[in-house]
């Protein structure tokens, strides 16, 4: 009997043990099936849009002046800051003076020296005001003139006396003493009237050599206004101004430091109007063209279009990166665009291209990866796409690359979702 019973507790502890592992299996089974997720979905629609391509690329300032003082020296004085508006001409920065100050006085003293002395000269020789210089009218060539002419009327009076009494002593008239007499005064007169003839051409020479004096007196002075001029233009260039109306972007400087001529004062800027510098590859080069729409978003406005236009085209290509320089002039009333900002860039180009939208909400951004992905529906399973995002339409935004445009997309509970993960369509 006891064998028996031993028998039937066996086959009780077989059977229960079979039965327990049949059930584990079925639990272990149904726990590896992942559950399917309830998600809504969209159809990726093609339209037409214009034809466009798009870049990125940074804006940069209309201008932008690095400013350097033009004189060496001890800053005293910087009246403006960093993100200042200044207008052209204002005062950005002042240098100490004094010494630029203390040779001007020394100029303006040698100059006016130098103006007494051509002023004497011209009035040695009778030169005033702007006439124009004749030596005759100079007094002493006037007195030796005058007795150079009276020398000479005495002279030939002297001879038309003494041809006279030539003639009488020949008849008999006179004595030949009375005759020797006349010949000695006309011999005197000759004399006198070479030696005033002499003085007369001395007096012209040394009127002459006088308004020499006079001219390199004259040269002197202009040397002196130059100088006093150069001596302004010193005390000048101590007050650095504006080159022109923009925003002060930065100013390295402070008061009682000694900057030299190839130091920094400030930088500014003119932002009225940007230019945005394009990286464009070169096969695109046939395409683009002077004077096309350009809308561009950057990150501080991310829901806003600028519009500009195209206004040069670097005719060179990059031969490391196969890619030119297309610039875009936008119009920044406000400073919103600032130098430095990055932004992505549609070139617009005449005609229409299809395009692929989806819904906004299918797109979702994976942080890992830094890509934008997709979850594409195909009989009730869900496929993961990695997609290139472009301009938004309202609710949709376009797709560059990843869809055909003939696919389903996952609206909703894409957290939930992986690729290959069994859905249910609402």
């Amino acid at each position: 009997m006891r064998p028996i019973l031993l028998l039937l507790v066996c086959a009780t502890f077989l059977f229960e043990g079979a039965c327990g592992s049949k059930q584990s299996a079925q639990a272990s089974s149904t726990a590896a099936a992942p559950k399917a997720v309830v998600v809504s979905t969209a159809p990726a629609v093609v339209r037409q849009v214009s034809a466009r391509f798009e870049e990125t690329g940074s804006f940069v300032a209309d201008e932008s002046s690095d400013i350097a003082p033009p004189v060496a020296g001890r800053v005293v004085a910087t009246p403006v800051n960093v993100g200042d508006f200044v207008k052209q001409g204002q005062v950005i920065c002042e240098l100490d003076h004094r010494d630029a100050q203390l040779k001007l006085d020394q100029m303006r003293a040698q100059l006016d020296e130098a103006t007494a002395g051509v002023r004497q000269a011209q009035s040695r020789i009778g030169l005033n005001g702007n006439r124009t210089f004749d030596a005759s009218a100079v007094p002493e060539v006037a007195a030796a003139k005058a007795s150079y002419e009276s020398a000479q009327a005495q002279a030939r009076l002297a001879a038309a006396d003494a041809k006279r009494y030539e003639n009488l002593v020949k008849t008999g008239d006179v004595s030949r003493s009375a005759f020797e007499k006349a010949r000695t005064q006309q011999e005197t007169a000759d004399a006198q009237a070479n030696a005033a003839k002499q003085q007369y051409e001395a007096a012209l020479n040394a009127a002459r050599q006088g308004y020499g004096v006079v001219e390199s007196s004259q040269a002197s002075l202009e040397g002196m206004r130059a100088q006093l001029a150069q001596a302004e233009k010193g005390v000048a260039d101590t007050t650095i101004h504006a080159p022109f109306d923009g925003y002060v972007s930065a100013r390295p400087v402070a008061a009682g430091e000694h900057v030299a001529l190839t130091d920094k004062i400030a930088t500014i800027v003119r932002v009225g109007t940007m230019k945005l510098q394009l990286q464009t590859p070169e096969q695109r080069s046939a395409r683009a063209s002077i004077g096309m729409t350009v809308v561009a978003r950057v990150s501080a406005f991310p829901d806003r279009d600028f519009l500009g236009k195209v206004s040069a085209i670097n005719p060179s290509v990059d031969p490391n990166s196969r890619a030119f320089i297309l610039e875009a002039r936008f119009n920044n009333p406000k400073a919103e665009l600032r130098p430095g900002m990055f932004a992505t860039a549609r070139v617009l180009l005449p005609g229409t291209e299809d395009a692929v939208f989806v819904p906004r909400a299918a797109v979702i951004h994976d942080r890992t990866t830094d890509s934008n992905q997709v979850f594409v529906i195909e009989a009730n399973v869900a496929h993961l796409r990695v997609v290139l995002t472009g301009e938004t339409d309202g609710d949709s935004i376009r797709v560059l690359s990843g869809l055909t445009g003939k696919e389903a997309v996952a609206t909703n509970h894409q957290s939930d979702l992986f690729d290959g993960a069994p859905v249910v369509v609402k």
